[in-house]
């Protein structure tokens, strides 16, 4: 359904007609953990896998297209994002373990594979339980943690190309290296395959609890941030040449970088995204001028600063 106060230019007006839902002028801010970001002109989520093939085969070709998770490592600047934003809903979100592999949606947590691993006494995938977020954005980032990376379990993805054709890629056929992969950003990851071992269910849980005790006491994770925000470079700890450096609390606006681990930035309060990038980008600076090594941001940045998306609508009406 469009909304009938929606002026005639609105760009909800030239997309497909879709069985999910589109809302118009959407604050990402409010589906991130920081809280903060402007607008997108269009949210979409697809009510199938079929429904998003539909979309992405008539959508105009000059209307541009990202897919969200759940905004756990993700800065929505302030002027937000143009275009169409989509974020993946129930129907990418199954879970199932079939024998000693486990079969996810790209909207599935990551912590939900673990889980349903431990059901199955699968041992090997208990470290997604302390990566924040889903399936999807774990494979699109090799994410990691305790000693493990996406790529270590991953048996196959499937995925979507730009022009709505499905695509099955191994680890290997996606380039995987520390925090990335080398498929192109427009590109929507569904699903995946992993695999595990058999285990004892009692062992695997203990040591599903070990990393959520570790993760809870050394990171703030009841504060609204975005993860670790920087790459650890090789042969150093992100957070050691933050500290170093003498940036534990740095604070610009409500923007802070938190006292508890220095590779995270918080929102204490009404900070914007401005502040969060800019708090990000000092810290990168005095990190240079302290050690020489550059730091590269980890979380994902989206979008225009304010006044440069206000330009680019007021072009494209």
């Amino acid at each position: 359904m469009i909304e009938n106060s929606l002026p005639e230019n609105h760009l909800i007006h030239r997309l497909p007609t879709v069985r999910g839902s589109y809302k118009a002028d959407a604050r990402l801010g409010k589906i991130t953990w920081f809280r903060v970001g402007g607008p997108t002109d269009v949210l979409f989520t697809p009510a199938d896998q079929d429904d998003l093939v539909h979309f992405i085969k008539n959508k105009p070709a000059d209307v541009p297209v990202m897919v969200i998770g759940v905004g756990s490592n993700l800065l929505v600047r302030d002027g937000g994002v143009t275009g169409v934003v989509i974020r993946l809903g129930p129907a990418f979100s199954k879970v199932e373990s079939d024998g000693s592999q486990i079969i996810a949606g790209a909207a599935a947590l990551d912590v939900k594979v673990a889980k349903t691993a431990l059901k199955s006494s699968l041992t090997g995938l208990e470290f997604l339980c302390g990566v924040p977020g889903t399936i999807g954005g774990a494979l699109r980032m090799n994410a990691g943690a305790y000693g493990r990376e996406t790529k270590d379990v991953l048996l196959w993805t499937e995925v979507m190309d730009p022009e709505g054709n499905m695509h099955k890629f191994t680890p290997d056929q996606l380039g995987y290296s520390y925090r990335h992969c080398n498929l192109d950003s427009d590109w929507i990851f569904l699903s995946a395959c992993f695999q595990g071992e058999t285990g004892v269910e009692e062992d695997i849980a203990t040591r599903m609890k070990e990393i959520q005790d570790a993760r809870g006491s050394t990171q703030p994770i009841k504060s609204r941030t975005g993860g670790s925000t920087f790459k650890n470079p090789e042969g150093n700890k992100a957070w050691q040449l933050i500290d170093k450096a003498g940036c534990r609390g740095h604070q610009i606006g409500d923007a802070q970088v938190s006292e508890q681990h220095c590779n995270f930035l918080i929102n204490t309060d009404k900070a914007s995204a401005s502040d969060l990038e800019t708090l990000g980008e000092d810290v990168r600076q005095r990190v240079k001028n302290t050690s020489g090594i550059d730091l590269h941001w980890e979380i994902k940045r989206i979008g225009a600063p304010l006044n440069a998306k206000n330009t680019i609508r007021n072009k494209n009406l």
